[in-house]
């Protein structure tokens, strides 16, 4: 899917609302900051595809712990969301997997984390992806 533009903003932009429209996932941006003050950011990769209740489920969670402040703050954090049905090598990958996250390392690579249970609450989800984005 790539870098899709939304009313001319990148989508990579840090979460700070997910809506919902036409079951797709559409972010915005941060409304207080600007694109010349923000600080090198982590990057995080869900895989996921339409009607998959366990991909709806973390993206509920990830939009609540998104918001979440604290020493595990997750503010300056990308996430791309990637639908494997755009994408055969995603599907062929992850059909039987997702939702996946993986980070992107500094080199561009990705690196799939952990699977977070569907148990999980938002805090430990939070605390969980802060401390895998600074392995």
């Amino acid at each position: 899917m790539g870098m899709a533009a939304i009313a001319g903003r990148p989508t990579s932009i840090s979460i700070a609302m997910f809506r919902r429209h036409k079951q797709k996932w559409v972010f915005t941006p941060l409304a207080s900051m600007s694109l010349s003050t923000l600080k090198p950011t982590r990057k995080l990769i869900l895989y996921s595809k339409p009607e998959c209740c366990l991909c709806d489920g973390l993206k509920e969670k990830l939009q609540a712990a998104f918001l979440l402040s604290g020493p595990d703050s997750l503010h300056d954090v990308d996430l791309q969301v990637r639908d494997i049905t755009s994408n055969p090598k995603w599907e062929m990958a992850y059909q039987y997997e997702i939702p996946v996250l993986a980070k992107v390392l500094l080199d561009g690579t990705e690196e799939t984390l952990p699977r977070l249970s569907p148990r999980l609450g938002v805090e430990l989800i939070q605390k969980k992806l802060s401390a895998a984005l600074r392995e």
